[in-house]
């Protein structure tokens, strides 16, 4: 069974910053959209951004100014650059891969922000 190994998260205080990292087996990640997914206590899980196999970006209008996706083709790896976190971004956090309809899931990773 392909394995997305997700890393990072936490708690942080209201301002504060983390980032998300993801890792998946060569021959899936080349061949991937990444994306990560969140999900709050009682909420449905939500988008939260993507990057496609050539770099192109999208996100969720919730966290775009203060959200940055990337992704290391070499390493294949993907991250997730939180900026200027709120209370309302806490959730659990999935890494996501994205490949001819199929998708693939992390194993998920907790994110507070409170003070």
């Amino acid at each position: 069974q392909v394995q997305l190994v997700q890393s990072g998260g936490g708690l942080v205080q209201p301002g504060g910053s983390l980032r998300l990292s993801c890792t998946a087996p060569g021959s899936i990640f080349r061949t991937s959209t990444m994306r990560w997914y969140r999900q709050a206590p009682g909420n449905q899980r939500e988008f939260v951004a993507s990057v496609t196999i050539v770099g192109a970006t999208n996100y969720a209008d919730s966290v775009k100014g203060r959200f940055t996706i990337s992704r290391d083709n070499v390493k294949n790896m993907v991250y997730l650059q939180m900026n200027n976190l709120k209370p309302e971004d806490t959730a659990v956090y999935y890494c996501n891969a994205l490949r001819n309809g199929d998708q693939m899931w992390g194993q998920g990773t907790q994110v507070t922000v409170s003070s």
